[in-house]
């Protein structure tokens, strides 16, 4: 088994949103903003080769599904499909993917399931021998959004993945297309069913975090993001899943961590949790 980190489009988002009711006088020092009071964000993808025999990619991130005006609006950065361009750069192509996991189906996390941005064609999806796994939960709530996120979802997006004839729509802790090795949890804080996939891998398990911890910084538990349903409850979730992380010593893995794909947790004397052996890039990795 080997893993790789793929970088995919990159966003600027405004810090406030990404901070929550944290002030600006304190997160600024954790990323700096630009004039315009936006943060750089990755949107990284987690690929493991030879995962019960297949090769699995965990999310898709932004992608370039977006028309030039919209791109604009939400800060993504490039008008290339960059994910596709780091795969091949990994030795891969999106043709080679046996299964697609997405934790939810915002626009950040799925919209790389798209193909780029063409004028005057409709959107089509890529990955055309991968199983899509997506939890039935989130399914359910990108279909019938709620007000609040309607936007955050791509309308086209689910009728295409129906029509695939190849989705998956999990229930419980693990999934018919991956097996044992890849066992989900869940979360409601950021929305209905956020799906966390741990593998198990020879050398220890590794955690794909999603928004339930975007990145360093929100690693710390009263951190939360604007974008968030129920920080309270956010907030619980993530005291629990921290705390069995570090008790197995399961790795972290960051999607929106500009600096950091993946690191260990820790927990000091006043039991703020932090992390330790930060790895920036994961590179055919033997796990």
């Amino acid at each position: 088994m080997k893993l790789w980190s793929i970088l995919g489009n990159s966003q600027k988002l405004d810090g406030g949103a990404m901070f929550g009711n944290v002030p600006r006088a304190m997160w600024e020092h954790w990323i700096a903003p630009d004039a315009d009071n936006r943060i750089p964000l990755a949107c990284r993808a987690l690929l493991v080769e030879g995962l019960n025999g297949k090769t699995v990619l965990f999310e898709t991130g932004i992608g370039a599904f977006f028309e030039p005006k919209m791109r604009e609006r939400f800060g993504v950065v490039e008008d290339r499909h960059v994910l596709l361009d780091s795969l091949r750069a990994a030795g891969f192509s999106h043709e080679d993917i046996d299964a697609v996991v997405v934790s939810h189906l915002h626009f950040d996390h799925a919209g790389g399931l798209l193909a780029p941005w063409e004028a005057g064609k409709a959107p089509t999806l890529l990955f055309p021998n991968a199983t899509y796994v997506v939890g039935e939960e989130c399914w359910q709530r990108a279909t019938h959004p709620h007000p609040r996120d309607r936007a955050s979802f791509i309308a086209e997006l689910q009728p295409l993945l129906e029509a695939s004839g190849r989705l998956e729509r999990v229930q419980g802790t693990h999934s018919l297309t991956l097996g044992m090795q890849v066992r989900f949890g869940y979360s409601n804080g950021h929305t209905p069913g956020l799906m966390l996939a741990e593998i198990t891998t020879p050398s220890g398990a590794i955690v794909f975090c999603a928004d339930l911890i975007p990145g360093r910084p929100w690693v710390h538990l009263p951190i939360t993001m604007g974008y968030d349903r129920y920080p309270e409850l956010l907030i619980d979730e993530k005291r629990a899943f921290l705390e069995d992380k570090l008790a197995r010593d399961v790795r972290l893995f960051f999607t929106h961590d500009v600096g950091c794909a993946c690191a260990h947790v820790t927990r000091d004397e006043k039991g703020r949790f932090g992390t330790r052996g930060e790895v920036a890039e994961l590179v055919g990795e033997a796990a």
